[in-house]
């Protein structure tokens, strides 16, 4: 793999993608979903190789969804290169299976496959400090009241000691690989919680608003506007 500067590590990115389409009362997975005609993996895997053009790009697809992919490439004539591993039955064992085929690079970065409105400067933010400081996470602070508690009982609590998180988590290549020889924990609700627990310090860095987790049909129509936007496509 080539650097793409004299300065920075060798990069890496596991996109994994193992929605299903459920809460988008579809048929078809979240990441297959089409934005402006395109699969919306097809528009997070861009924004990565827009990033760095040599990066090694691994996708992590439940293995029944792979042939699909597949013929929507062929659909699609998407010629970028990426390799496709079959993934686990939970988020934790996905990257797992995708670390094991991640080749001898420096800094690995973790990323949703249905967030492709993330910005080239969140994704560069993100590798730039996960390099000086071993690993990084975008988040944004919280802009809604929060209460905590049940819809029968609940109390107010202090946004501003809160953060909402989003992907690329980027993180040293070894740190992670340690991280993940632990066992599963069913606490573990992203790559950054994975590496705390292994004794690992996060760095928090600011993420874009825009880059939301395609989750329900709105989000589809808000992400349509963003593409559609000059310069985004």
């Amino acid at each position: 793999m080539n650097r793409t500067d004299s300065h920075s590590m060798t990069r890496s990115t596991i996109i994994v993608a193992g929605g299903s389409g459920s809460r988008m009362k579809s048929d078809r997975p979240k990441q297959f979903l089409e934005l402006l005609g395109k699969p919306v993996l097809m528009y997070t895997l861009e924004a990565f190789h827009r990033f760095d053009s040599s990066m090694e790009l691994i996708v992590v697809l439940p293995a029944e969804q792979i042939p699909f992919w597949e013929q929507l490439c062929l659909n699609h004539h998407f010629v970028l290169r990426h390799q496709v591993v079959s993934g686990g039955d939970t988020r934790f064992q996905s990257v797992k299976n995708g670390l094991s085929a991640l080749s001898d690079s420096d800094l690995v970065a973790i990323h949703d496959g249905v967030r492709p409105l993330v910005s080239q400067t969140t994704i560069n933010d993100c590798f730039a400090v996960a390099e000086k400081k071993g690993a990084a996470i975008p988040v944004l602070s919280v802009v809604e009241s929060l209460r905590e508690g049940t819809m029968e009982k609940s109390v107010p609590v202090d946004r501003s000691r809160y953060f909402s998180v989003q992907t690329p988590q980027v993180f040293h290549s070894s740190t992670l690989l340690k991280a993940y020889e632990q066992a599963y924990d069913p606490l573990f609700t992203d790559d950054a919680s994975v590496a705390e627990s292994a004794g690992f310090r996060v760095h928090l860095v600011e993420g874009n608003r825009e880059n939301i987790k395609i989750t329900h049909p709105v989000d589809l129509r808000i992400a349509e506007f963003f593409l559609s936007l000059p310069g985004r496509k």
